[in-house]
């Protein structure tokens, strides 16, 4: 089945779209998802560090994510929407 050239279009305005802005990622529950790989620290502590450094890792890619070339925005932001625990951390390595 061929692509048409109006799906290409559609579809690069898509991914163009999730690039613009910082993703929006439901921290909270990334990190209760990784504290079952976490010890040593109990699970409040766990969570609660996790959580700083999401917010950390998200106010520094809104600082500068805009200085990141586009397809590398896009590029990243969907690699952590294929691995299931979304995380600003990662995406920050990534770019």
């Amino acid at each position: 089945m061929p692509i048409s050239f109006s799906m290409i279009v559609l579809s690069s305005q898509m991914v163009v779209a999730v690039a613009d802005g910082v993703p929006q990622f439901d921290v909270a529950r990334s990190c209760k998802l990784d504290v079952a790989a976490t010890a040593g620290l109990s699970v409040d502590q766990s969570i609660k560090s996790c959580v700083n450094d999401e917010q950390r890792a998200k106010r520094q890619l809104a600082g500068q994510w805009s200085k990141f070339p586009a397809p590398g925005r896009a590029s990243c932001t969907s690699q952590e929407s294929i691995g299931g625990m979304r995380i600003y951390v990662s995406v920050l390595a990534c770019l």
